[in-house]
């Protein structure tokens, strides 16, 4: 009986062991100011005593408690739910350095031991105060779904700011049931309503999940795709708009391959031209090699099988004066140099190429 009685016990004082907080942390500290369209942020960059790399981020100047950044010494504060970071340094010219404390809350140890993250480690405690991960954030969260998050996924929310607001702004633009991974996805490349919008009003509804972040990773925004209707690709997909932004294929672009005569490229031919290097200085040097009527795909063939301007003169001064495109590109794809056809019009057979 008394064995048994004694469980309960032993289970409390595990509990409390599990959730007192993880010992002060110590290391050091450089700041610069920094200004946002919040107003301004201090820019710090801490540095662990026990060689465990740094950690970076910005803060509004309200984050501390003391803190002055004129000439001289700083002592501040920065408290968070998960601990107190204490600075003593020096600034100079709105820069600042030291040494700091991190003091743990036992508080949030044990709160955090509540939420199921019983054994939070001096590093964890660290980046959940760094990144500012509040109990209220986890819960909340939590409420709307997304229980059970690793402590990867915690250091993700707190440093990319996914709040349940965002969860709901998505939810509402029509795209509910994300997984923490899209949503972290979507807060770094600045997925929100405001871009689902611009991109529907410029006729992309109802995008899949990939495509909108695609668009978003590649910079296509409701003003590129207007200008590249404009030059008559009307029709294009949200995969062909997505590749033109890639490939570099750029309403000049288009503009100054179409001014040399290459009026009726598609997309898929400007993509073409992007991916393999046909650009128009290249145009104008095999124009100038004797290719006044080159077309697009023997540009694009020429690039791809290395016809250079180099390579065309010498095959010219080894007398195939009437060299044709395709006939320099076969000599490429077979690997024939110039002292091969100097040999072969020594025995008077010049191949396909004809000898002036």
């Amino acid at each position: 009986m008394r064995r048994l009685s004694s469980l309960p016990l032993v289970a409390v004082l595990l509990a409390a062991f599990t959730a007192t907080a993880a010992p002060e942390l110590r290391g050091t500290w450089t700041a610069q100011p920094h200004n946002n369209r919040d107003g301004k942020e201090l820019q710090l960059q801490l540095h662990r005593q026990d060689e465990h790399g740094q950690m970076g981020f910005s803060e509004p100047l309200s984050a501390f408690q003391g803190l002055s950044t004129n000439d001289g010494p700083a002592s501040f504060t920065m408290p968070r739910e998960a601990g107190t970071f204490s600075f003593e340094g020096q600034f100079k010219g709105g820069e600042g350095a030291g040494h700091y404390r991190f003091a743990p809350s036992d508080t949030y140890a044990k709160a955090m031991a509540g939420l199921g993250y019983p054994k939070l480690s001096s590093e964890d405690h660290f980046k959940l105060a760094a990144t500012d991960v509040t109990t209220a954030r986890i819960k909340d969260l939590a409420a709307i779904g997304y229980k059970n998050l690793s402590m990867d996924e915690l250091m993700q929310v707190g440093i990319f700011d996914v709040t349940p607001a965002y969860v709901s702004e998505l939810a509402k633009a029509g795209y509910p049931g994300l997984t923490m991974e899209q949503l972290v996805a979507g807060r770094i490349h600045g997925v929100d309503a405001a871009k689902v919008q611009g991109l529907s009003s410029a006729g992309f509804t109802k995008l899949s999940w990939d495509d909108l972040l695609a668009m978003s990773i590649h910079g296509v925004t409701p003003e590129f795709i207007k200008e590249v209707r404009a030059l008559g690709f009307k029709d294009l997909d949200g995969d062909a708009i997505v590749s033109f932004r890639i490939h570099g294929v750029t309403p000049a672009f288009v503009k100054e391959m179409r001014e040399l005569g290459f009026k009726d490229v598609d997309a898929d031919g400007f993509t073409a031209f992007r991916i393999h290097g046909v650009t128009p200085a290249f145009v104008k040097e095999m124009r100038e090699q004797g290719f006044p009527n080159i077309t697009d795909e023997e540009l694009v063939a020429f690039r791809i099988h290395g016809v250079t301007t180099d390579f065309v003169k010498r095959m010219r001064a080894a007398g195939y004066t009437r060299i044709t495109p395709d006939e320099l590109v076969s000599l490429r794809i077979h690997g024939v140099d110039e002292a091969f056809m100097r040999a072969m019009s020594g025995t008077g057979d010049g191949g396909a190429a004809k000898k002036k």
